[in-house]
């Protein structure tokens, strides 16, 4: 179906397409320059010592769990077993790699006008046994850092961010994504810039940064510096490194095509978070008294990836009836993210609990939705949401 209001449109145009030229002319079309470069610059843009690119967003969020079981640094290392606190409303992959590596895993609920954490739940989530919350930037809006950071105090808890929806949001005057020891980006077709498939991990933490560089690559050490965190010193015979393992990695590696694609969105993306940053405010202003929609509430700066509709509780409004007319008046839409993941058959794998009621996480599932946001003008689209 053609829809005249689509959830997510192009951010290509002809320097994507040049970029990809340059890689065919190359002949190297695996991980390489392009990548190393677009590592960089996208470092430089999130105000991160260093950025790994991965595969894609999921890739990310793996690779970064999985680190935390590598490390040496004893204030960051993790063990099977441990307790991870987790938003109820998040996507499948933020919650994967969490079961995947044996950690018991506790849903907690969402705020139903931020779409973050309820930060008084998960502040009473928190036991002796905590060892990490992972905090998801939900369609662009960033948590109350400042809330999470007192929650944490001085406790033996570690904090990662999954904000693979909310690149370019900040809070404070930070980027979002740059506040855990690690954090996850995702530049998949529908986010604020893409390579089609992709995803970055953002770190301060050296050591990290190096596990990273092993386990994205098949766990050996030929793309480690000489001097480095994991094996301290690497031979200098080529030869001797090509097929040295050192830790049980994977192979996550983006495409040279990626990379350079990714360099040309870069550039792009102040003025893309910008236009977003401007339909945000014109949403807001348009939808903010709505007898039987809530909005979204912002938190510091948001990035807008998407505009969300929840159904107030109360209201006679159902919402087969709302994308009835979201339809009809050409609107794609989709549920918040998953809605409640943690009603899903899936989770009877997982090592998990709920200790407290999940209620807005269930009406989000129930009652909540979003439509589009782009990099450009569409007070069109945001008139008809009022006039609906």
């Amino acid at each position: 179906m053609n829809y005249k209001y689509p959830l997510a449109t192009t951010t290509w145009d002809q320097a994507e397409q040049d970029a990809m030229q340059k890689v065919i002319a190359s002949g190297m079309y695996t991980m390489g320059p392009h990548v190393l470069e677009f590592e960089k610059r996208f470092a430089g843009y999130v105000g991160s010592t260093y950025c790994v690119m991965a595969n894609s967003g999921s890739s990310a969020n793996l690779l970064m769990i999985a680190a935390l079981f590598y490390t040496k640094n004893p204030k960051l290392i993790l063990k099977r077993g441990d307790e991870v606190i987790v938003p109820a409303v998040s996507w499948s992959t933020t919650y994967y790699p969490l079961y995947q590596y044996g950690l018991k895993i506790k849903f907690v609920d969402i705020d139903l006008e931020t779409l973050n954490y309820d930060l008084d739940r998960l502040e009473a989530a928190v036991t002796d046994r905590t060892r990490l919350i992972m905090a998801v930037n939900l369609l662009g809006n960033p948590n109350d850092f400042d809330r999470i950071r007192k929650i944490i105090g001085g406790r033996d808890i570690r904090l990662v961010e999954d904000n693979c929806e909310s690149m370019g949001a900040e809070f404070a005057g930070k980027k979002t994504g740059t506040f855990g020891v690690m954090g996850t980006f995702s530049t998949f077709f529908s986010h604020h810039i893409s390579t089609m498939e992709g995803g970055v991990i953002a770190t301060d933490d050296e050591e990290l940064y190096h596990i990273l560089l092993s386990l994205r690559a098949h766990g050996w050490t030929r793309n480690l510096p000489k001097f480095n965190r994991v094996t301290i010193e690497k031979s200098d015979v080529p030869f001797e490194e090509s097929f040295n393992f050192v830790l049980p990695g994977y192979n996550m590696r983006p495409l040279e095509f990626a990379g350079a694609i990714g360099v040309e969105q870069v550039k792009k993306l102040p003025a893309v978070i910008a236009a977003r940053r401007e339909n945000g405010a014109a949403f807001q202003a348009a939808m903010k008294s709505h007898p039987d929609l809530l909005i979204q509430r912002e938190t510091g700066k948001s990035s807008w990836f998407g505009f969300s509709l929840v159904i107030r509780p109360g209201s006679s409004l159902t919402r087969a009836d709302l994308i009835g007319k979201l339809n009809d008046c050409g609107f794609e839409c989709r549920p918040v993210v998953t809605g409640n993941f943690a009603k899903n058959e899936v989770v009877k794998y997982f090592n998990a609990e709920t200790p407290f009621p999940l209620t807005n996480a269930m009406h989000i599932d129930t009652q909540g939705l979003f439509v589009g946001n782009h990099h450009y003008p569409i007070a069109d689209a945001i008139a008809a949401l009022a006039k609906l």
